[in-house]
């Protein structure tokens, strides 16, 4: 790996352009305390996000290939313009094995730059300089990851274009039999592991004894992921994205994974922002955005629980 360095030409943004795995072009974003993210060309892929204690908060298996077309196994894979296998594509669609590229006259995004560390990335059809997916990710002060990705429908042809999408995050946890997810309790979901059969949530909280694989419905905008041995909480915020997607493989379809470590289910939590039951239809000259604020915050004991309700309601 090379440690090559190059800074930003663009004086409104901070980062560094570095080589990374296998010779791929990387954007390095740092903030002032000491956090910092890892942003590859290759996918738009975040691969890194390290809180201001350099702990890693993104799971990456031991085993990704970071070798094109093959997409990178972990991190956050932008899921565009469709979530798995539902529409006729590739599982996932083709932005997660695309090269982005970096773009230093961003058309203005709907988020505040300042006090951020930020990089824009621009997917272009392959025979077209048309900006047609934008997409902003940024470091805050407080070591907040924020994600905001804009699609335009430019058919000249008067078509409207549909598509679903998804971060389709990797969270590092100390153990996912430690784990909790707070937020979609009640709620209706499409269990991937019945042929997408619709359920209601029963439980008080979501825990991991076994594979799962689910997509929530209508979710609320803030869910929470609760690491009781790590005490540390992540918090989800996200807007256009209605859907929630929660998936940990476990140990059998694991061991049937080629880039992903037999054991490495125990270390990691799939909890994706996504809009994939309604597919989002876009009419010529229309555009959509997303966006997901991902943050931490010291989660602390309470009768011998983590006390969740602060953190969704009240942060």
């Amino acid at each position: 790996m090379s440690n090559e360095k190059a800074p930003s030409s663009a004086s409104s943004s901070s980062y560094e352009l570095s080589k990374g795995i296998n010779g791929l072009d990387k954007v390095i974003l740092r903030d002032a305390r000491g956090s910092s993210a890892e942003v590859y060309l290759y996918g738009a892929h975040v691969t890194s996000w390290k809180n201001d204690h350099a702990e890693e908060l993104l799971f990456l298996s031991s085993k990704a290939i970071f070798k094109p077309p093959k997409p990178i196994r972990g991190g956050i894979p932008i899921c565009f313009p469709q979530f798995s296998n539902l529409g006729p594509l590739d599982s996932h669609g083709f932005a997660r094995n695309q090269f982005w590229t970096i773009d230093d006259s961003p058309p203005p995004f709907p988020t505040s730059t300042s006090n951020k560390a930020f990089v824009d990335l621009i997917l272009k059809p392959s025979e077209d300089d048309i900006k047609i997916w934008p997409h902003r990710v940024a470091l805050g002060p407080g070591g907040d990851l924020l994600m905001t990705s804009r699609i335009r429908n430019t058919n000249i042809d008067g078509k409207p274009f549909s598509f679903t999408f998804a971060y389709h995050t990797y969270f590092s946890v100390s153990d996912i039999s430690e784990v909790r997810v707070e937020g979609l309790e009640t709620l209706d979901y499409l269990d991937n592991l019945q042929k997408r059969e619709r359920f209601t949530e029963q439980g008080d909280a979501l825990t991991f004894e076994s594979e799962f694989d689910r997509i929530y419905l209508s979710t609320p905008t803030k869910i929470a992921i609760l690491d009781h041995e790590k005490k540390r909480t992540i918090v989800l915020r996200k807007d256009g994205l209605p859907d929630a997607v929660v998936w940990n493989p476990w140990d059998k379809k694991a061991k049937a994974i080629s880039d992903f470590g037999d054991d490495e289910y125990k270390y990691m939590l799939c909890v994706e922002a996504a809009a994939i039951e309604k597919p989002i239809t876009l009419k010529p000259g229309e555009e959509w955005k997303g966006r997901l604020e991902l943050s931490t915050v010291s989660s602390s004991y309470c009768s011998g629980q983590l006390d969740p309700k602060r953190v969704i309601q009240g942060s």
